[in-house]
């Protein structure tokens, strides 16, 4: 009989998933500092910029998810393709997606110039932050063209296990963002100050120069024979559509996601531009966890189509379970000293005594999330790894549906003070966690092919 220390020789140790996650994860942190650069810096402008750049930059990653979506459905085929050895086949998915993206940039910039002016004064209830948010956004959204190109060359690295490229590319990110913002925020060098304005000029600035980097990396250092990037491919519709099959579940789920979180943010405006200001800090604060739980879940993705492809499937369950352990290794440590030192972590953000005292509790609520939050997503993103992004899409709308009417009833209905509605993640975490659990479990999934 097969013992479980047998079981593990068959899965990818946890050096070996580190060696993956570890650039991904750098990756994922440095990107969280683009927005908690922004939140530093406007923390020191004023509450209504702070409340407001929490609308803008929501309301700019739920469009944004749409092409992140895709970019994890090709991820997933070319680490299919990867761990099948079908390396050449790599390049047509990557160009076929490049085309896709751009189009949906330009789609995504048209759609948001037109719809936001009409939209946020008509959901957002203080005018004082939807003349700061439309401030936002009307340079926020050039990053449209940037971010989707971003998405198909991480996917690439990601799926092919090349993930150390990640984390060069994301400190000459957040690195030009500093500097950027510095400068167009305050108004340095004979620049004028910009203010909000000049948060999201100078991150839409910094998404520029990661594109260049990865084009000018890929060029460099990256066998383009091998995987089929030396030549690049016509538009073909039919390749596309295969592409599609399985990223418009991923889409979809990711637009929808991101909706209820906007949703989350809207209805916690309606308590105040206060309640609003403290979620905007508990949310950057709580991003940095949150980056390391998505670092192991893509990883996790990667590795079980990876393993699918190599005909490994009694491997992927104790994958799985060996990206939750290094997960927790490495998440409850930090948010145990979050709880500890609230003050000193929620300065960093803001310096407005009041706000600082304001959002410790919702800061403490926060810390009990990565419990059901970190397994909840690796098993979640292990179900598209097995190429069913549609069940991963199910089983995520039903869970969002249920978010959507917990935030509801204790929001916007019985009122509670903005701590109670971070509670709101322990719901979500441990309904997608029980489904997807359940999902993998099971094991149909072996059956599956794409």
């Amino acid at each position: 009989m097969e013992t479980r220390e047998t079981r593990l020789k068959k899965v990818y140790s946890g050096k070996e998933i580190f060696h993956i996650a570890y650039p991904i994860l750098i990756s994922l942190l440095m990107e969280q500092m683009i927005g908690m650069t922004d939140t530093a810096f406007l923390g020191r402008v004023g509450e209504v910029e702070l409340g407001a750049a929490a609308i803008a930059g929501v309301y700019y990653m739920v469009i944004f998810m749409m092409g992140f979506g895709f970019g994890i459905g090709a991820q997933i085929l070319m680490a299919r393709r990867n761990g099948e050895g079908h390396y050449d086949e790599i390049g047509g998915i990557f160009y076929q997606g490049l085309y896709f993206v751009l189009g949906l940039a330009l789609f995504a910039f048209v759609l948001s110039k037109l719809v936001s002016p009409v939209l946020l004064p008509a959901i957002v209830s203080s005018p004082h932050i939807v003349e700061a948010a439309l401030s936002y956004l009307d340079w926020r959204i050039f990053g449209f063209f940037f971010s989707f190109v971003a998405v198909m060359f991480r996917a690439f690295f990601v799926g092919t296990t090349q993930t150390k490229t990640l984390t060069l590319n994301s400190v000459v990110m957040v690195l030009s963002n500093v500097v950027f913002n510095y400068i167009l925020i305050y108004g340095k060098f004979g620049f004028p100050a910009l203010g909000i304005a000049g948060a999201a000029i100078g991150s839409s600035l910094a998404e520029l120069v990661s594109v260049v980097f990865f084009v000018v990396y890929t060029c460099r250092r990256v066998d383009l024979v091998k995987y089929g990037l030396n030549r690049p491919v016509r538009y073909s519709w039919p390749k596309l559509r295969r592409i599609l099959n399985v990223s418009f579940w991923t889409m979809i789920q990711n637009f929808i996601s991101l909706s209820t979180w906007f949703l989350f943010f809207l209805f916690v405006e309606h308590l105040g531009e206060r309640a609003l200001a403290i979620t905007n800090v508990i949310r950057n604060i709580s991003g940095i966890p949150f980056m390391v739980v998505a670092a192991f879940a893509s990883t996790c993705s990667a590795l079980v189509s990876n393993l699918i492809g190599a005909g490994r499937e009694d491997a992927v369950m104790p994958t799985i379970r060996q990206h939750v352990r290094l997960t927790y290794l490495i998440v409850l440590p930090m948010v145990v000293l979050f709880a500890i030192f609230p003050r000193v972590i929620l300065g960093v953000y803001t310096n407005i005594p009041d706000l600082i005292t304001a959002a410790i509790p919702s800061l403490w609520v926060y810390c009990t999330t990565p419990l059901l939050i970190a397994p909840g997503n690796i098993y979640f993103q292990a179900v598209s790894g097995t190429g069913n992004t549609r069940m991963a899409f199910a089983l995520e709308l039903f869970t969002l549906c249920f978010y959507t009417l917990y935030i509801y009833v204790i929001i916007q209905h019985l009122r509670f003070d903005v701590a109670w509605c971070w509670t709101s993640e322990h719901v979500y975490g441990l309904c997608i966690l029980l489904l997807c659990y359940g999902y993998m479990r099971r094991g149909r999934w072996k059956l599956g092919k794409i």
